[in-house]
């Protein structure tokens, strides 16, 4: 079966400006146009489509989409399978914090009263989730599983009180590098050995025990993974490499 632009876009739920766009960036082309200037698109370009529609739920930009799409060893079927395993995901957490907001509604009415745990256990787990999301592979080679899984049990058995502490140990040392950048501070000083102390407090209270070492390491990955640069520099640009300079001297 063939569909016209504005019947597919009917279908799938966009727009024909969409599908023309898609057209235009190489993503999505039709199967034919015909003489009268139509474009079809044919039980392929459904798929691709839909494969499309996936790739941006899960948060990817247009270009990222299209080089995985088009590349050379793309396996449709293992894509599905990775889609339905992060959805599988999303929805637990999802669950988890209905479940939350639900029991914090029953007990302003009047119900049960939540532990100080429930109330913050679905946002520790995300906490937890969204690190593994992005560099558990990374860190489970370098330091091991059993160190990350430790860690991880570290956070999910914080009391609220110590999990305020940590949150707000991450919100100092963000603000204290971003202050340091900009006055062009010397990450081996006075400054640097600071926040170089304030991030060992943060790193140990989730890690089952602390060596410069591990540190260092950890400090290494911010410049080396984008991911991590970009969640640094966000707001001053050159706070990742100022954090690493700052461990490498606090740790030598």
């Amino acid at each position: 079966m063939e569909y016209t632009v504005k019947a597919l876009a009917e279908l799938a739920g966009v727009t024909p400006r969409t599908l023309r766009w898609y057209d235009q960036k190489g993503l999505l082309r039709p199967r034919r146009t015909t003489e009268a200037g139509y474009r079809l698109y044919g039980p392929e370009e459904v798929d691709r489509l839909q494969d499309i529609l996936f790739y941006k739920e899960l948060g990817l930009g247009l270009e990222a989409v299209r080089e995985l799409l088009d590349a050379p060893g793309f396996d449709r079927l293992a894509a599905l399978q990775s889609h339905l395993t992060e959805l599988e995901a999303r929805r637990e957490r999802l669950d988890a914090l209905i479940l939350t907001v639900e029991k914090t509604i029953d007990e302003a009415k009047g119900g049960r009263p939540m532990t100080d745990k429930e109330k913050f256990e679905a946002f520790k787990r995300r906490a937890v989730e969204a690190n593994e999301e992005r560099y558990g592979e990374e860190i489970r080679r370098k330091y091991g599983p059993e160190a990350v899984e430790g860690a991880n049990t570290k956070l999910l058995s914080m009391t609220e009180e110590e999990h305020g502490q940590w949150r707000a140990l991450e919100a100092e040392i963000l603000s204290a590098l971003a202050a340091a950048v900009r006055d062009r501070e010397d990450p081996a000083g006075p400054e640097g050995r600071r926040i170089a102390e304030l991030h060992r407090r943060w790193l140990s209270c989730t890690w089952t025990a602390y060596t410069p070492q591990a540190h260092r390491g950890v400090a290494e990955l911010y410049t080396a993974d984008e991911r991590f640069t970009a969640y640094y520099d966000k707001e001053v640009p050159g706070c990742a490499a100022f954090l690493r300079d700052a461990v490498r001297a606090y740790t030598e």
